[in-house]
């Protein structure tokens, strides 16, 4: 089964400027949405629940990932936020 990322403007802007300051991630990032879109429970990706949220996250490398909320509803994913591993999610 295939997953549907869905996402925002808002989270357009966010990886538009985290890719221009990490232009060494962005075949990275493009590799994870590809893994993300097509198993979202592929190992590689560390996927788990936020504590004390209802958000999932995705790693992208060590240091980022990605937070979702992880609603498999059909085969929708909504991606809300990218950030270092320790900031990620705060702002929603």
């Amino acid at each position: 089964m295939s997953y549907k990322l869905i996402y925002d403007d808002k989270f357009i802007k966010k990886i538009v400027k985290f890719l221009k300051k990490h232009p060494e991630l962005k075949d990275r990032y493009y590799k994870t949405l590809e893994i993300l879109e097509d198993n979202p429970f592929h190992p590689s990706l560390r996927l788990h629940k936020l504590k004390g949220t209802d958000y999932h996250s995705v790693s992208i490398n060590m240091n980022y990932r990605i937070v979702l909320y992880f609603l498999v509803k059909g085969n929708e994913i909504y991606l809300l936020d990218i950030d270092n591993h320790d900031n990620a999610y705060k702002g929603l």
